[in-house]
């Protein structure tokens, strides 16, 4: 008989899958942050069909309870997301102090051209 927690965990990577696939379709997740989360989600299928990969590699690190390693790769995973979202924010943040610049020097000129302009007509009305 197939354990509960194995039912479980394939269900919820499963459902996971879906939603990330969903949210890709629907294009609430661009495909470049969803191989982040496909991945996860096939990992996490992995791991719930094949237990035995799960303690083989607690053996391997030499952790004695295997879910614990669950808890070590999960917080890995975190904190790499959390590096990969901050280098992402930072990019986001030059181009947009670019695009603010640029913009700022375009309405400069454009309101000299005006001037200029101002200061012809009134030029040829005289």
């Amino acid at each position: 008989m197939i354990d509960r927690s194995i039912i479980f965990a394939v269900g919820a990577s499963l459902v996971a899958l879906l939603v990330v696939l969903e949210l890709v379709r629907r294009r609430h997740l661009s495909e470049e942050y969803s191989l982040l989360w496909l991945g996860t989600a096939i990992v996490m299928l992995v791991i719930g069909v094949w237990r035995d990969l799960l303690h083989g590699l607690a053996d391997l690190v030499n952790i004695e309870y295997p879910p614990n390693l669950l808890f070590l790769l999960a917080a890995l995973f975190l904190l790499f997301i959390q590096l990969y979202f901050s280098t992402v924010i930072t990019r986001l943040t030059h181009e947009s102090k670019e695009s603010a610049q640029q913009i700022a020097l375009l309405r400069f000129e454009l309101e000299q051209l005006r001037r200029e302009q101002f200061d012809s007509d009134e030029d040829e009305s005289d």
